[in-house]
């Protein structure tokens, strides 16, 4: 909702005066009021009319979507749109990704080793990143794809980077045209914005369940729930570089006589090409993460190691695979923003160095194709095996010797701040929950996002998850008032002082590129299979997106009203609480938005160290056929969850922009 401006009052008027009441009925006071009226309502009302649901009871939508489920298998090679549609596409991206993994992981039919072994893939990535990046980067990379194979780790890193790279092929294939049509077309853009926003709210395992109804469990499910995660950013990125061309430079190469499409080519392109090439950054690190989370549908690669570590509990071997993902996430980043980084001119002088170098690499493919010591990595894994048992001796120790300290925290954190929440959640009728959820909304968002609000709360009821949802609603909310508390104080310090920005965006930038699985494994050593480990790895998850907006939005805050502030006699705690985050309030909103987002997303991962509710139900869903129908309900409350908290959370953010 925006506010409009009152016309300046003529002589013959009176100033306009806000009334006690209007001066008094603010938004945090509304808010105040709802709550408050629910607290009181949940003292009298409370453990009625729950909607519980057992762990092993079903609803009629639940039987209905494992009718579904069994349907579609039954009629799987009858059915004309499987046979003529969704198996053609299963069987040509089945195709791909087996292409692939033969060229590199896996043996192909008549041959013990891949195409190309490790040999020939160390000196194709070396020369790849060489010629977009520089010899520091291509000594990065042949480094980090070394150490995966000295982890004992390399058939595994190399079906993940398999499945990433048909993924990712095929997310640009779509994205960048796409993208391209939305940078020059108004129409195509206003269309496109909003499934992009939908597809970019949706936590990243909502795609598996129903994906795996219409392809079955396997590579190619997880390379087409890829290909939707990656696409966005590929669409988004390449959208906005195309209208950054200043339109003067367009309208001057159309005055010289060139057509719509050669300005495209001659113009638009070759002036936003780093752009669309950070474009391409982000959708490989949008694909790492999602091939890792895939092993839940038996996509191969690390992802499955970490989920058969983390069920059993293996740290030692989780946190080898996880670290696996981490060399193999820089690597990717690294050579992807070199290339960003990296003009046209830098190739001329190179050439025939290009030359010597691409005829090297040919050598080493031969060898590796050839000679089963350049094809299969030397070696038995022992330094894998050394950072394993090193993982699970600081494991022990920590459990020994900080475990007082561990525990206190967790219980601290459980007891005083995340049971009292979800009691008032689970044990409130369901009707007053939904009220105070859309009262909220309401009053933050406006008229739009209580609507919203309402249909949501709808919608979850019918999924027969209430309770569980409103366990991850607890939880969500828990971890995001943690994600908020160490935002406002690293991104107030980052905002103030250049030299902490320095320091810490560099490492705030490196934890955005490890996939969300990686996050659990030191936090599993130190607070055991709870929720609370799931709470710790989502604040840890979601916090850097947090305090980068807001240490941009303290930054923003203009000098001028700082010198003012501060010549008034305004000391530094009354300049960060009175100026600059009242004027930053949009950007508190903002990251308020992104951290739930985060936090949310990391929800069925927390379902495989006992986080339980809808993330437990999701997980069972994929591992036991009878809870099909309760683990695709459970994947549709996260996405009601998530749109919910989207609109009320982006609505406030431009209530608070116009104000």
């Amino acid at each position: 909702m925006t506010t409009t401006l009152e016309k300046p009052p003529t002589p013959l008027q009176p100033e306009p005066v806000d009334t006690p009441s209007a001066q008094w009925l603010t938004r945090p006071r509304a808010v105040a009021a709802v709550l408050v009226g629910w607290l009181l309502l949940f003292a009298v009302l409370k453990g009625k009319q729950t909607l519980s649901l057992a762990a092993a009871d079903l609803t009629d939508l639940h039987r209905w979507f494992n009718d579904v489920n069994d349907s579609v298998g039954a009629n799987r090679d009858s059915n004309p749109l499987f046979l003529y549609f969704f198996n053609d596409i299963r069987s040509a991206i089945d195709h791909l990704v087996v292409f692939v993994q033969e060229l590199i992981s896996q043996p192909p039919d008549g041959r013990p080793v891949p195409q190309i072994g490790w040999f020939g893939v160390v000196g194709i990535v070396a020369l790849v990143s060489w010629a977009v990046g520089n010899w520091r980067v291509a000594l990065l990379a042949a480094a980090g794809f070394t150490f995966l194979g000295l982890q004992g780790l390399w058939q595994e890193s190399m079906d993940t980077f398999a499945l990433t790279l048909s993924a990712v092929l095929l997310a640009l294939l779509i994205g960048i045209p796409l993208g391209v049509w939305a940078g020059v077309s108004d129409r195509v853009n206003r269309v496109l914005t909003p499934f992009l926003d939908f597809m970019q709210t949706m936590p990243t395992f909502v795609y598996l369940a129903p994906l795996t109804l219409f392809f079955l469990i396997g590579p190619a499910s997880a390379t087409i729930a890829t290909l939707i995660y990656a696409a966005p950013p590929a669409i988004r990125i390449t959208a906005h570089a195309i209208r950054a061309v200043p339109p003067t430079t367009v309208e001057a190469a159309e005055s010289l006589g060139a057509t719509r499409s050669q300005a495209l080519r001659k113009v638009l392109l070759p002036m936003s090409r780093r752009t669309v090439v950070m474009g391409v950054n982000q959708t490989i690190m949008a694909a790492l993460a999602m091939v890792t989370i895939a092993a839940l549908i038996d996509a191969p690669g690390l992802g499955k190691t970490v989920v058969q570590a983390l069920q059993s509990l293996d740290v030692g071997t989780a946190f080898n695979a996880g670290l696996a993902i981490v060399v193999l996430a820089i690597v990717l980043d690294r050579v992807t923003t070199a290339a960003a980084e990296r003009g046209r001119s830098s190739w001329k002088w190179r050439p025939h160095l290009l030359a010597a170098g691409t005829a090297g690499v040919a050598v080493m493919v031969y060898l590796s194709h050839t000679y089963v010591w350049a094809a299969q990595f030397p070696g038995s894994g022992q330094t894998g095996e050394k950072i394993a048992n090193a993982a699970d001796s600081a494991t022990t120790w920590a459990q020994d010797n900080l475990s007082g300290l561990t525990n206190g925290f967790r219980d601290a954190v459980t007891t005083g701040l995340l049971n009292p929440f979800q009691t008032l959640l689970t044990d409130s009728p369901w009707w007053l929950v939904g009220a105070a959820l859309v009262g909220v909304g309401a009053i933050l968002g406006g008229l739009r996002a209580g609507i919203t609000a309402a249909v949501c709360v709808g919608l979850l009821i019918g999924t027969g998850l209430w309770s569980d949802s409103m366990t991850t609603l607890a939880s969500t909310a828990v971890a995001t008032v943690m994600v908020m508390l160490l935002g406002v104080v690293f991104g107030v310090w980052m905002g103030r002082s250049r030299t902490a920005d320095r320091v810490l965006r560099p490492t705030l930038d490196a934890a955005q590129v490890m996939p969300a699985f990686v996050y659990l494994v030191p936090f599993l050593a130190l607070f055991g299979a709870t929720r609370f480990t799931a709470i710790v790895a989502a604040v840890v998850y979601a916090a850097p997106v947090a305090i980068k907006i807001i240490a941009d939005g303290v930054r923003n805050v203009p000098e001028a009203t700082v010198e003012a502030a501060t010549s008034a006699g305004a000391g530094t705690w009354q300049l960060v609480t009175k100026v600059q985050l009242p004027m930053a309030r949009g950007a508190l909103t903002l990251a308020t938005n992104q951290g739930l987002i985060y936090v949310l997303s990391m929800v069925v991962v927390g379902g495989l160290v006992g986080a339980g509710a809808l993330g437990y139900d999701v997980v069972a869903g994929f591992s036991q056929g009878q809870l099909y129908g309760k683990g695709l309900a459970a994947g549709l409350a996260i996405v009601l969850l998530g749109v919910m908290f989207d609109r009320i959370t982006q609505a406030a953010a431009r209530r608070s922009t116009t104000r």
